[in-house]
């Protein structure tokens, strides 16, 4: 089965202050038999070492060392104590202009450092309207994931990209199209394609995480801003939890 996972992406926010949510969380969860994922800065990787949660970072180099002035190896990531990273968030395909070619090198640079790449896709506003949703979940699978990826060395978030930050949800039966979609496509590809772990991502908070989390083939979420307190991803943890 999926493994189910809470995943907590904290972006360009966090200070050493900031790790007091963490032992709150840990006193609420420390032993959840769900995985709780952290992803925060950089900075703060090795700081969070010491927590009973998985540690990953937000994005990685494609190349192991070298001349990439203020760029993060997926070594470096391990290093520190990182066992997950993300890669291909939209907002480093919009901010950054990256391709589905250059994240699958990412994912392909954190198997070879032994990290779990989650592999980030999902749709624009105007792709979701102009009824191209399911073609560019279809584009971004098949050229952002490696031929060498598995259940165990990968996971796939759904991140519809209007939802992001913008308190906008899809409805439950369009994150169970995308997601049941995904998970065929994935079948349809990979021999272990039914134990790819596959989570939601997009305005998730305590008050709708129940709802998202009873979608079938929805193994969890990929958490923005409500992930950086306590008192905001507890309810989610709890959510999946239960789910």
């Amino acid at each position: 089965m999926p493994r189910k996972i809470a995943a907590g992406n904290w972006k360009m926010n966090g200070m050493q202050s900031t790790l007091g949510e963490l032992r709150t969380l840990e006193d609420k969860h420390g032993d959840a038999d769900i995985a709780i994922l952290i992803c925060p800065p950089f900075t703060l990787i090795s700081a969070c070492e010491d927590t009973p949660f998985d540690i990953g970072g937000q994005d990685c180099h494609t190349a192991e060392a070298g001349a990439h002035t203020g760029d993060i190896s997926a070594e470096m990531l391990a290093d520190v104590g990182a066992s997950y990273v993300l890669v291909g968030h939209s907002e480093r395909r919009t901010d950054h202009g990256e391709t589905d070619a250059l994240i699958a090198a990412k994912s392909q640079a954190a198997y070879d450092a032994g990290l779990i790449a989650v592999i980030c896709i999902g749709e624009t506003l105007d792709e979701r309207d102009g009824g191209t949703t399911l073609d560019v979940i279809d584009a971004q699978l098949d050229t952002s994931v490696p031929a060498n990826a598995d259940a165990q060395n990968t996971v796939i978030a759904y991140e519809p990209v209007w939802a992001i930050g913008t308190g906008k949800v899809p409805t439950t039966d369009q994150i169970a199209q995308v997601h049941a979609h995904m998970r065929k496509r994935l079948q349809d590809r990979f021999d272990d394609g039914a134990e790819f772990s596959l989570l939601y991502g997009g305005s998730v908070k305590g008050s709708n995480a129940a709802d998202i989390f009873a979608v079938p083939h929805v193994n969890g979420a990929l958490v923005g801003g409500a992930s950086l307190t306590a008192a905001d991803f507890s309810p989610i943890i709890a959510a999946l939890e239960r789910a």
